[in-house]
């Protein structure tokens, strides 16, 4: 059986995937499923850069704004509503972009993860299990746990990286199948074009705090207010960048200059985790928008022979 052809855009905050998702689409009759596990969320715009609906430009969008922050949302959640809309939008005739920077869901749709109707209970529970062991114990203990179900992924995954290491340990106990024997699966649901949008570090550095700075310019503290006001039952936004980091500051334990740094350097580290994870994890095109825009042309030529029949 023939797969569906899906194009997806990667990378780390700042380097222009809305925009060009935005062109693709009308270049080539698509239609964008946002691939952000915070774009989900009502009320949730500055802090998680959500288009704007004057920013869309009639193309339809997905994914976006279809749950309370209160409420939670797994990859298993995405997986199912990203398969549908992808049904949905190949049944009109029209070509799915698949949009964001959460490696996880996205590596997940295109492997089809086995993650059953329990993930949506499940998750969080076990990642705050796991989270928990690497705050009494250090991130050690988590990976000799992760070596002793799945020792292949347990060597690829850097020492350091506890969240990779807790989303292999959350695979293996919502699955029973530790990721590494998963990942024969990779591409036979879909045939992705992952496109990866990236710039040279320092300029990727000076973007991201400059959107931080324009972000706050748009009221993110206000959001932020609104977060923290609610973060007992909204567990999940209260841990997202962008958010967390001006606690302190409501708490008066930190100014408000603190605050935003702190936001600026949590972003940094996050795009460089985003890098590191497309370029392992994912078969990747990479190009260079910032510092070369007539990239933009190679890439339309690249999607088209990709599409072409």
């Amino acid at each position: 059986m023939k797969k569906q052809k899906i194009i997806l855009i990667v990378g780390p905050t700042a380097v222009g995937k809305t925009a060009l998702s935005i062109e693709l689409a009308h270049q080539f009759k698509g239609e964008v499923i946002s691939g952000d596990s915070m774009q989900v969320y009502r009320q949730l715009d500055i802090g998680t850069a959500k288009i704007r609906p004057t920013e869309m430009q009639g193309v339809p969008h997905h994914l976006l704004d279809i749950q309370s922050m209160t409420m939670p949302f797994t990859v298993a959640d995405f997986q199912n509503l990203a398969d549908q809309a992808i049904t949905e939008i190949t049944q009109r005739g029209h070509q799915p972009f698949v949009v964001g920077g959460t490696g996880f869901y996205l590596q997940s749709l295109l492997r089809g993860y086995q993650l059953g109707g329990a993930a949506s209970a499940a998750s969080q529970a076990i990642r705050d299990k796991w989270q928990q062991v690497v705050a009494d114990k250090g991130v050690a203990a988590v990976q000799a746990a992760l070596m002793q179900v799945d020792p292949i992924s347990a060597r690829k995954i850097p020492a350091g990286d506890s969240r990779r290491l807790i989303r292999a340990l959350e695979v293996f106990e919502l699955t029973g199948k530790p990721i590494s024997a998963q990942t024969d699966q990779q591409n036979e649901r879909y045939e992705p074009f992952i496109i990866g949008l990236t710039t040279q570090r320092q300029q990727l550095y000076r973007r991201i705090d400059q959107r931080v700075t324009q972000m706050m310019a748009e009221g993110l503290l206000t959001e932020a207010k609104l977060v923290y006001s609610q973060r007992q039952q909204a567990p999940q936004a209260s841990k997202a960048i962008g958010y967390k980091e001006f606690f302190p500051y409501f708490a008066g334990e930190i100014d408000l200059a603190t605050a935003v740094a702190k936001v600026q350097q949590n972003s940094r580290h996050f795009a460089k985790r985003q890098l590191t994870f497309f370029r392992n994890q994912m078969a990747t095109h990479w190009y260079d928008l910032v510092a070369q825009p007539e990239q933009f042309e190679q890439i339309k030529t690249d999607v088209a022979d990709f599409l072409a029949p």
